[in-house]
């Protein structure tokens, strides 16, 4: 059993969630917190797509060099960029430099500009709200039907490095499905039924 770790203040938290400073103040403040806009979705698109391979660790300290970089993740400007930029991404030490994840950055904005509705529309058709709570680290699904959907849509619309596991990230760190588990103290911390759920975090 991996169940919810409690902390020195008191608090239970999911067990990736009390490893480092960085990861208790990204669990506690922002994952599973519902995102509703296009550049918010967009950012966390990327970020996970850069994640592939590495450590969220690593993504997360990075996370101010990729805003600098991505132009705050706006997708309009991202569009934009052209070879030149990829090459100048390619020498930025404050990113992580993966020249095919750069580039899928860069068509991921155009791909969202396209669509119709905007990102944040179309992901949030794959919701599941309903999704069942986890007392067990090791029961959290790796992917759903749900995310294979939401992949599926996507790289139809022309996304890259959005297959099914990255794209249940997605959901989980944007409050599409709430994967805290049930020990954990934001467990349901975003489930409000009197009140529209939060935007993006500021």
């Amino acid at each position: 059993m991996t169940t919810a770790i409690l902390g020195e203040d008191g608090l239970a938290r999911c067990p990736w969630g009390v490893s480092a400073p960085d990861y208790i103040a990204y669990h506690d403040d922002e994952w599973g917190r519902p995102v509703r806009d296009d550049q918010g979705l967009y950012e966390r698109l990327c970020l996970e797509a850069f994640q592939s391979g590495l450590s969220w660790l690593t993504i997360l300290r990075k996370r101010e060099g990729f805003r600098a970089a991505f132009a705050g993740f706006d997708p309009e400007k991202v569009a934009a960029y052209g070879p030149a930029d990829v090459e100048r991404l390619m020498g930025d030490a404050a990113i992580v430099r993966n020249r095919a994840k750069i580039e899928a950055a860069v068509a991921n904005a155009r791909a969202a500009l396209d669509l119709p509705g905007g990102l944040a529309a179309t992901a949030w058709r794959y919701a599941d709200p309903g999704a069942p709570a986890h007392a067990d680290a090791d029961d959290v699904p790796a992917y759903t039907e749900g995310s294979k959907a939401l992949a599926k849509e996507l790289k139809k619309r022309g996304f890259r490095f959005v297959g099914p596991t990255t794209a249940y990230a997605l959901m989980q760190a944007c409050g599409l499905v709430d994967d805290h588990l049930t020990g954990c103290h934001r467990r349901g911390a975003y489930t409000t039924p009197s009140s529209p759920s939060p935007s993006s975090p500021s």
